[in-house]
């Protein structure tokens, strides 16, 4: 099989396009022919060894994955060679095979192609967690999301609309405006590039605060990071909660005073080890997450479609934070 791989640290410019023997499906686990694999952020990261997991090189990145069960281990019950799947499988995704744990695996509805499957899981698992979970959202109340047009940013959105909250999107761009409304958002603001001086933190501080009225937010859903922190948490509500996500603009360094002032909540969010300490309360989410997928409450929206020998420059696009939705790589079929 052909594998997209990082056999040394550095950018996507390092990946190889490799043949590797066929993975075998070992006790509880099954082999899946991958047809689709989603690009995340921490693909980016992992093949520079900036992730908190750092897998044994070679290997290929891809975290997301969609495909058909070629063969099926020992003590594997309830798969069968043919099914549809889904399943984040944290890297090895852009690959023409895999091997995949049995209890990773979600069914794809029929009807539902191999690049939407790969781009449902990981950004709103983490994004159903992160608001009902950390975020405690609630119907009538005001939502804040950064970052609004990227995958998990657009996922924030629905999933906010699709429990009842106002919705405002942050965004870059006004293209990145367009595709936030197009996803449900009550309303808009296009924010500067960072870094910000003094004077820029206060006024994009004032643009959050206008937006969320009197009162603030209740929540607010931050997978950017970096100067963009701290003038949206200057407009939290009372009690609110601020869901940290990621740090694609760079780690942030909050006042602390701010959390005594409104009383507030700074979240972390991390699926992962979410999902792992707790697998019910996450498959419980899923569920969910189908149910309304097929309500239409909320769809992945896949934007650009790349080639498998392409999938190092889906991940530069990013890296560069350009992407607007989910970048999708067409593995097979």
């Amino acid at each position: 099989m052909r594998a997209l791989l990082s056999e040394v640290v550095g950018g996507p410019e390092t990946l190889k396009l490799s043949d590797l023997p066929d993975p075998q499906a070992g006790a509880g686990q099954v082999v899946v022919a991958v047809r689709a694999c989603a690009i995340n952020y921490p693909d980016v990261l992992i093949i520079e060894d900036k992730y908190q997991f750092k897998p044994q090189r070679p290997f290929a990145p891809g975290g997301e994955i969609a495909g058909v069960i070629e063969s099926v281990g020992d003590s594997v019950t309830g798969w069968a060679v043919g099914d549809r799947v889904v399943a984040v499988i944290g890297h090895g995704g852009l690959a023409e095979k895999v091997a995949v744990p049995a209890g990773a695996l979600y069914r794809l509805p029929e009807g539902r192609d191999f690049a939407e499957g790969a781009a449902l899981l990981l950004t709103y698992a983490t994004t159903i967690h992160a608001l009902l979970d950390r975020g405690r959202l609630q119907a009538g109340q005001s939502l804040l999301v950064l970052g609004a047009a990227g995958g998990v940013g657009l996922a924030a959105i629905e999933l906010g609309k699709a429990y009842g909250a106002r919705v405002v999107a942050a965004v870059s761009s006004e293209e990145k405006a367009e595709a936030a409304r197009a996803a449900g958002a009550d309303e808009t603001i296009v924010y500067g590039h960072a870094p910000f001086d003094k004077d820029q933190s206060k006024a994009l501080a004032e643009q959050f605060k206008a937006a969320g009225g009197k009162p603030g937010f209740d929540v607010i859903y931050d997978p950017v990071g970096g100067d963009y922190a701290e003038p949206a948490l200057r407009s939290i509500a009372w009690e609110g909660r601020y869901l940290v996500v990621g740090f694609p603009a760079g780690i942030p360094k909050l006042p602390l005073n701010l959390t005594l002032l409104k009383s507030c909540d700074v979240c972390g969010v991390f699926w992962g080890a979410f999902a792992a300490r707790d697998p019910q309360a996450n498959a419980a989410h899923v569920d969910t997450l189908f149910g309304l997928w097929a309500e239409g409450k909320i769809a992945p929206r896949v934007t650009e479609r790349f080639a498998f020998a392409d999938g190092g420059k889906a991940i530069t696009k990013m890296a560069a934070r350009g992407a607007i939705g989910k970048l999708v790589v067409k593995v097979a079929g």
